[in-house]
């Protein structure tokens, strides 16, 4: 995307991490806890997106990526938001804490709010961003 992010607010400290982002919030950190500031990039635990969904929200500068199949209430929250969408490929793979490719196991989704965040996710072209 050829930005950094100011606060990714559930990272992790692994050597591997590499988003790109000047503070990192931990699960030890309990990042919902904690003040947002900047641009932040949330990749939530998948078992528990709608508190996070919640604050990036309210937060209102950033990027998301979360899975597509899910009946949470949270769906309709972003789908009703500002937030532009863009689905990613259903062959997506990221390199997980092992450094090998890992494969998702479900399709997922990135999101944006803020104007430069959207422009960011358009400069990916991995996909249209509604």
């Amino acid at each position: 995307m050829n930005i950094t992010f100011d606060l990714d607010v559930a990272s992790s400290y692994h050597h591997l991490i590499a988003v790109p982002s000047t503070h990192r919030y931990t699960k030890e950190d309990n990042g919902l806890d904690l003040n947002w500031f900047g641009r932040v990039w949330m990749n939530p635990p998948f078992s528990k997106v709608t508190p996070w969904i919640d604050k990036w929200l309210d937060h209102g500068n950033g990027i998301c990526l979360v899975p597509l199949s899910s009946n949470g209430r949270w769906v309709n929250k972003l789908w009703d938001s500002k937030a532009a969408c863009m689905y990613l490929p259903a062959n997506m793979a990221f390199q997980g804490a092992s450094g090998h490719e890992v494969k998702m196991r479900w399709r997922t989704a990135m999101w944006a709010i803020g104007d430069e965040n959207v422009e960011a996710l358009k400069r990916t072209q991995i996909g249209k961003v509604r």
